[in-house]
């Protein structure tokens, strides 16, 4: 395994993009929607295995003291050894100032727990599919 970290949107497949999300059961959309929201994005963050997209991670902010990290995935036969902390860490090496939130699909917590993310007591959500989000877990 040889692993290469990217800081930038060049040369990525969106389709790949798409496909990972959709392998790993995160919310996925057309490859153009994912390069338009990584674009727009304050950080991104790949990983590459030689060549092959193995995993990314995103986060908007205003680069001062807040951040949402966002569309963290890892292919799953790369799962369990380090590729999504090693994400994170990129990250949030790139926003060392800024708090950080994301929410994580059901099932994560423990990986962003292992992360040193802490639940919080008062986090709220308004999803535009409200009864979806439910269904899936994500909320109350």
């Amino acid at each position: 395994m040889n692993i290469k970290i990217q800081y930038n949107c060049l040369d990525i497949n969106w389709n790949d993009v798409s496909n990972i999300l959709k392998e790993v059961g995160m919310a996925y959309f057309e490859g153009k929607i994912h390069k338009k929201a990584f674009e727009n994005s304050h950080t991104v963050v790949f990983a590459f295995d030689h060549d092959k997209l193995i995993g990314f991670g995103r986060a908007i902010s205003d680069g001062v003291y807040q951040a949402a990290i966002y569309d963290v995935a890892v292919l799953t036969e790369y799962q369990g050894k380090k590729i999504g902390a090693s994400i994170i860490d990129s990250i949030l090496k790139l926003i060392p100032t800024c708090n950080a939130i994301l929410y994580a699909s059901p099932g994560k917590e423990i990986f962003y727990e292992k992360q040193n993310f802490k639940k919080m007591k008062t986090g709220m959500a308004l999803f535009i599919n409200s009864e979806k989000m439910k269904m899936k877990g994500f909320t109350e």
